[in-house]
């Protein structure tokens, strides 16, 4: 029986995402959404911030080529940022064997670097203000009779989120 049909109930929608994404992925750039949600562990501290893999060159298939079977391994594209790029190129025998460990196989023989800019990471989220006045009297109120402290404190910081004032965009 298929595991997908055999399978009842919730689904994440990440497996959904995945499942849609990854063949486009594969087709385009020759990668797949694990390999782009583990980079930060398989790039490190020191890259993950500067760098992001772009896609993958594999060979043609030896047989198709007339030659002898087997594997062979693929080119990297690894876009980097100014020049991190020179730091990159240094580390990059080191940058292979975790994306090789990473795949379980020797899967990339070669990393080719290309400066370009790399999406910033998302801001840090800041806390807003403490409520005063009307406001925290009013989800002071709504969160009365929560018994459970740590429902309590979730709750008053989503009420802190929703009445804080902000400044209206135009």
């Amino acid at each position: 029986m298929n595991q997908e049909k055999a399978r009842k109930g919730v689904v994440q929608i990440s497996e959904v995402a995945n499942g849609l994404i990854d063949p486009v992925l594969a087709k385009r750039a020759g990668i797949n959404t694990m390999l782009l949600g583990s980079w930060d562990e398989i790039a490190g501290p020191e890259f993950a911030d500067c760098t992001r893999p772009e896609k993958i060159a594999w060979p043609r298939r030896a047989s198709e080529m007339g030659g002898e079977g087997g594997h062979q391994p693929g080119v990297l594209t690894i876009a980097c940022e100014g020049a991190r790029a020179l730091f990159l190129t240094h580390a990059q025998g080191e940058l292979i064997q975790r994306i090789n460990g990473f795949f379980g196989f020797h899967a990339i023989g070669q990393v080719r670097i290309v400066q370009k800019p790399v999406a910033a990471s998302p801001r840090p989220f800041r806390r807003s203000p403490p409520l005063v006045g009307e406001p925290a009297r009013k989800l002071e109120a709504m969160v009365e009779g929560v018994e459970s402290e740590a429902l309590k404190a979730a709750l008053r910081r989503l009420g802190t989120a929703v009445f804080s004032s902000r400044p209206k965009r135009t």
